[in-house]
């Protein structure tokens, strides 16, 4: 079988262009790369039919000239499963942007989590032991310590709520899947504790200064609902030991 080494190079080096397109993150470089690696891969089908030769009819040309029909019905297969992955990539991509305003992918909220989950835990693995093993132990060590482990813990509070935010899904479900114009959001008008304090006390006798706007909370200054970090609520369940690095160092 006589293969052309133009061809075969052609298709070699659009399979590889289309690999490392579609190994970036963007859609719109993805759906090059796949455009681009249906293409190579077409040729390469069409390479492996050998030499040129006649139309595959039933009737009136000899066998011994007629080219495979076998590869050309598998190369036009591949191209209407290119046209329809083109069209599926190209909707994510345009409703990523829609969404996003990029079409960058982004990396799953769960797996950040456990990686960075993993990355503070080593961190705070090493810091405790360059504390146990230093040749002693000042109050600007322990300061230095606990500010590094109050830093990573709230690099995890931080992932923590920004992976509550991804799971929050506001209005519709339908909008937010296949958008909304703005007209379909209701105007939230103005909340509680927007109201004109200070009235005039009313009557003849001293006013009591208006009873004002109401009020969201009745509680001390710090203990509203705003000061409350659910995040904190819901893991930490007591003091961590290393609150403390000479109690572990201890135990």
């Amino acid at each position: 079988m006589n293969v052309s080494v133009s061809l075969l190079l052609t298709a070699v080096i659009l399979c590889a262009v289309g690999a490392l397109l579609m190994l970036t993150r963007p859609l719109t470089r993805i759906l090059l790369g796949a455009v681009v690696a249906g293409n190579g891969i077409n040729l390469l089908v069409l390479a492996s039919t050998g030499r040129a030769g006649e139309e595959p009819l039933l009737y009136g040309v000899p066998l011994g000239r007629v080219t495979d029909p076998l590869p050309q019905a598998i190369a036009l297969t591949a191209i209407v499963i290119t046209l329809a992955t083109t069209a599926f990539l190209l909707a994510m991509a345009y409703r990523g942007h829609q969404l996003t305003g990029t079409d960058e992918v982004h990396d799953d909220l769960e797996d950040r989590r456990i990686v960075l989950r993993a990355e503070v835990r080593d961190e705070r693995s090493e810091l405790r032991e360059e504390y146990r093993t230093g040749p002693e132990r000042t109050p600007e060590d322990r300061d230095r310590f606990r500010e590094e482990r109050r830093r990573l813990r709230a690099r995890l509070r931080a992932d923590r709520a920004l992976q509550a935010r991804g799971r929050d899904a506001t209005g519709n479900l339908w909008h937010d899947v296949l958008g909304a114009d703005p007209e379909d959001y209701p105007d939230p008008g103005p909340g509680p504790g927007s109201g004109d304090g200070g009235g005039d006390g009313g009557g003849d006798g001293d006013g009591d200064g208006g009873s004002g706007g109401p009020r969201t909370g009745s509680g001390p200054a710090g203990t509203g609902p705003a000061d409350t970090d659910p995040d904190t609520t819901a893991h930490d369940t007591g003091p961590d030991p290393l609150d403390d690095p000479d109690r572990g160092a201890a135990g």
